[in-house]
């Protein structure tokens, strides 16, 4: 990360150089997170799109005026020179970016070295928060640098139901329906009969709606590649007869869980219990990718089929020549993101993080140290 003085212009910075993509994030992020103070000097700034820079402006210059309340001078000269910094910065930018704007000053008050980073994030913020600290506050950035798979969730009843997602580790209802079902009456006969059926396509009407909102929702994450897994809640028996029925699209229908899930609630309340109840449920379908991958790869082990790859040097090579098809990698590697940006330049690989809550992510990282690679076709041995 460059570090190095403050150093005063008027040059106007162009807005659309400011923006970082998820991998450049993740790196600034690892660094960020090596620093650290004494005392509350490193200063984190988020400014959503559409808040006026002059406003901002205003706010660091009073925090700048009430800084010689600080007692202790090394304290003080510290937060002045983030301060400082953050308005140099600040003053050379026409306006906040559409995905907002991210500021990261501060100094190492045992080295003297000092950065200022300023940035527009790979995706929108939507908070204004400013904070001087003992570290960075990189909380509201690092949802972003996750893989971002998402599990699809459904609660569904006779009348109404729910669409939701969990997205790293936020939940959000993407929209909620409802219809009305008559109840069951007593009429008893031919009538009785009647009225059951009438009843009956109401909610196969209903359900086929249902099937078709969460199409809409869900197929877009699915065709990416980054809808893992569709949990299908409820209170009765409707969410069995809405799976069995087939309502869901096949992209989606192969994804559903096998165990359907008891909850009391729709909404945001309900997403919510879904989670607290299916904790192993929503974990077997984020990690599926990684499951597969490593049962592939031991597959191919036990065969001796000479279509897996492992050893760091040996790996490099592989993916170098583009004949790595899927590239594993353990998540607590430090440098797994340079070996994530090797394989998707060199082979387009499809890269597979193995966490280390897996059962055999410990034999994997040990054996293997953490990385192999499975391949699209045998390597000629020399």
């Amino acid at each position: 990360m460059p570090r190095g003085e403050i150093r005063v212009t008027t040059k106007v910075v162009d807005v659309e150089k400011l923006v970082i993509t998820k991998r450049q994030l993740a790196r600034l992020l690892k660094e960020l997170k090596k620093w650290s103070a004494p005392a509350t000097v490193l200063l984190s700034l988020y400014i959503p799109p559409g808040r006026p820079i002059s406003d901002v402006m205003n706010l660091l210059r009073q925090e700048y005026s009430i800084t010689d309340n600080i007692k202790l001078k090394r304290t003080r000269q510290a937060v002045k020179r983030a301060l400082a910094a953050a308005m140099d910065r600040l003053q050379m930018i026409p306006k906040v970016p559409p995905n907002g704007l991210v500021l990261f000053c501060g100094e190492d008050m045992e080295t003297g070295d000092f950065t200022c980073q300023v940035f527009s994030p790979p995706e929108r913020i939507n908070v204004f928060y400013y904070r001087t600290d003992k570290r960075f506050i990189t909380d509201f950035l690092e949802e972003m640098v996750e893989d971002n798979d998402v599990i699809g969730i459904i609660i569904v009843e006779r009348d109404q139901a729910t669409i939701g997602i969990l997205k790293g580790s936020r939940l959000e209802v993407l929209e909620e329906l409802s219809d009305y079902i008559p109840g069951k009456h007593k009429m008893g006969g031919q009538s009785q009969r009647r009225f059951d059926r009438i009843i009956e396509q109401m909610v196969e009407d209903f359900f086929k709606r249902l099937g078709e909102h969460a199409g809409r929702h869900l197929i877009p994450y699915a065709e990416k590649g980054k809808l893992k897994g569709i949990i299908v809640a409820g209170p009765g028996y409707a969410k069995l007869d809405f799976v069995k029925g087939g309502y869901l699209d096949y992209r989606l229908q192969r994804l559903v869980s096998k165990e359907l899930v008891d909850v009391a609630y729709q909404g945001d309340q309900g997403l919510k219990e879904v989670v607290l109840k299916a904790k192993s449920v929503v974990q077997t379908q984020l990690y599926r990718d990684a499951v597969q991958a490593l049962e592939e790869f031991k597959a191919h082990l036990a065969k001796n089929t000479g279509m897996v790859v492992y050893g760091e040097q040996e790996v490099k090579n592989a993916i170098e020549m583009g004949a790595v098809k899927t590239l594993l990698i353990h998540e607590e590697r430090e440098d797994l993101e340079e070996w994530k940006e090797l394989a998707e330049n060199y082979s387009g690989a499809k890269v597979v993080i193995i966490p280390s809550s897996l059962p055999e992510a410990e034999w994997f990282k040990n054996t293997f140290q953490g990385l192999a690679g499975i391949l699209r076709y045998r390597l000629t041995r020399r």
